[in-house]
């Protein structure tokens, strides 16, 4: 069984950055032939041969097993709660182990938003399956895309845009953070190492000195709370303070160089151009224009 939609974008659409060309849910009994019937042309395929899209599809296995393969990734089982990811101009093939059943939602795309996530390497052919185990959150959005596209009201073309840019973060972030998540110990030294850097930030902790306190060498450290949190403890560390600065500057009358020396900046001018590149202003006018 098979329920599908196909949808048409106008020029005005596409510059919103993302439109959805097709969004599906299948039911796929065992020793059934997939893909079912009714697909419309160019998205059809043989699972012996592949096909080639000129679009970005994100599907997600509900219930069964089966296989997938691209130019890119060598063949791969991939099982209930597997997200997997279709890249334009990419040769790929899937479907179902002939022992299995397959449940499985869709949702094809194109557009910048998503080619600038490919070119900045958040996605990549080289890693189309995402683990991300049962989302009643992710089938949610999957069956709020089928019932816009079904309803095709005015801009529904925006509402799938904003669908699919959720689905994208929900997948990328859950795998992230089951991935972490497995190594409670290492979760737990950077959450006490974040917990440690915000209580000094009026001290002269070091992260070097910080990394000695947990037992583990700067540049492990360094790479694990940047895979972590994104940043790295130096930069991390700086963003607080200069938090905390914009908090002393607005509540306070601690002159800007008693800031700078109580924060543990190198020296006034040297809070002062961090200070404007993180803000776009100077302390003065910040101050000025808050207090």
């Amino acid at each position: 069984m098979q329920h599908s939609k196909y949808l048409v974008a106008n020029d005005r659409d596409a510059k919103w950055g993302l439109t959805v060309s097709t969004v599906g849910h299948d039911v796929v009994d065992i020793g059934e032939h997939y893909p079912t019937r009714g697909h419309a042309d160019g998205y059809f395929f043989d699972m012996d041969k592949g096909r080639i899209l000129n679009e970005y599809q994100i599907l997600y296995l509900i219930e069964g097993e089966g296989f997938f393969v691209s130019a890119h990734h060598t063949k791969s089982v991939i099982k209930s709660g597997d997200i997997f990811l279709l890249f334009p101009n990419e040769w790929h093939s899937y479907g179902p182990l002939k022992t299995s059943a397959w449940k499985s939602y869709w949702i094809g795309f194109k557009g910048k938003n998503m080619d600038d996530r490919v070119l900045n390497g958040f996605l990549s052919p080289e890693k189309p399956i995402y683990h991300v185990g049962y989302s009643s959150e992710i089938i949610s959005l999957y069956d709020n895309a089928l019932k816009a596209a079904e309803e095709e009201a005015a801009y529904s073309q925006q509402l799938m845009a904003g669908i699919v840019n959720h689905l994208i973060g929900i997948m990328y972030s859950l795998e992230r953070n089951i991935i972490l998540n497995k190594d409670h110990a290492r979760v737990d030294m950077i959450n006490r190492a974040r917990y440690r850097i915000r209580e000094t930030l009026e001290s002269d902790l070091s992260i070097q000195k910080l990394a000695e306190e947990l037992g583990v060498s700067y540049s492990n450290f360094r790479k694990l709370f940047k895979e972590y949190t994104g940043l790295s403890p130096a930069l991390y560390q700086q963003d607080l303070r200069l938090q905390r600065a914009k908090e002393l500057l607005s509540t306070t009358k601690i002159s800007i160089k008693e800031i700078a020396y109580r924060l543990n900046f190198e020296s006034p001018d040297y809070f002062s151009s961090k200070f404007r590149a993180k803000t776009g202003q100077k302390p003065s006018e910040f101050r000025a224009a808050n207090s």
